[in-house]
């Protein structure tokens, strides 16, 4: 498939197989109960699109924009790499993407709620206000740049009270 428009379809059950989708428009679309299994979706736009119940093996999603789309129960049965592609204000909930990888990625103000990204390679995306349970990320591949996003996503999960250190002349 290239080129083609598929805005506001609805997809309910089935599979697709050893596909390859090309520029294609699919936003707002909804995928419910769908298989996605050795297949490469470049250049796509996917924003506001809806993955509900949908089982990914073996794919890749590149340059492809995912803006304000809705995740939920995917799951990744096989490799499943996404590059520099867009999740800016996302939500993911319930999904099972550990072993993922996500380079180059922007995923910020993406939220993960008891979403598992275990294992996963996270370098090279942008974290900014980026929002996930911490134990669910155990294992991430990062970068030493990415340091400052996950201690921002620490501090704000423990309730960490940073304050400046104001009193004067007290050296030890």
């Amino acid at each position: 498939m290239a080129g083609a428009d598929f805005g506001e379809i609805t997809w309910e059950g089935g599979a697709f197989y050893g596909c390859e989708i090309v520029r294609t428009d699919l936003s707002g679309a909804a995928f419910t109960g769908v298989s996605i299994e050795r297949c490469s979706v470049i250049g796509s736009r996917l924003t506001g699109t809806r993955l509900v119940d949908v089982r990914l093996k073996d794919v890749l999603f590149d340059n492809c924009r995912f803006g304000n789309a809705t995740l939920n129960r995917v799951s990744a049965a096989g490799s499943v790499a996404f590059t520099d592609c867009t999740f800016v204000h996302g939500t993911w909930s319930f999904c099972r993407l550990s072993g993922v990888a996500l380079r180059w990625c922007d995923l910020s103000d993406l939220e993960l709620g008891s979403c598992r990204l275990d294992g996963a390679d996270l370098r090279g995306s942008r974290l900014h206000a980026f929002a996930a349970p911490l134990n669910n990320l155990q294992g991430v591949a990062l970068t030493e740049d990415q340091l400052p996003e996950l201690t921002r996503m620490a501090v704000d999960a423990l309730s960490i009270d940073v304050r400046a250190d104001t009193a004067r002349g007290h050296h030890r």
